[in-house]
């Protein structure tokens, strides 16, 4: 995938999690990581706002997990 291609993916990635429920915030973090992965392995820049959408969603998948473990 070309730069322009991987900007445009995540910028769709982007869209479709603003103002988006928990559910599809969880289902769409292993894409959002996936493209910042490729743009790193490129040595593309990623904006910050990307960068931090995909913690914002690592830690969300991260206390989803623990939400559902017995105390």
């Amino acid at each position: 995938m070309t730069a322009q291609d991987l900007y445009t993916e995540a910028a769709k990635l982007e869209q479709r999690l603003h103002g988006a429920n928990l559910d599809t915030r969880l289902a769409l973090q292993p894409s959002v990581s996936k493209v910042l992965d490729k743009m790193r392995s490129q040595g593309i820049h990623i904006p910050s706002r990307l960068r931090r959408l995909d913690a914002a969603l690592c830690e969300d998948a991260l206390e989803a997990r623990f939400d559902n473990m017995p105390v």
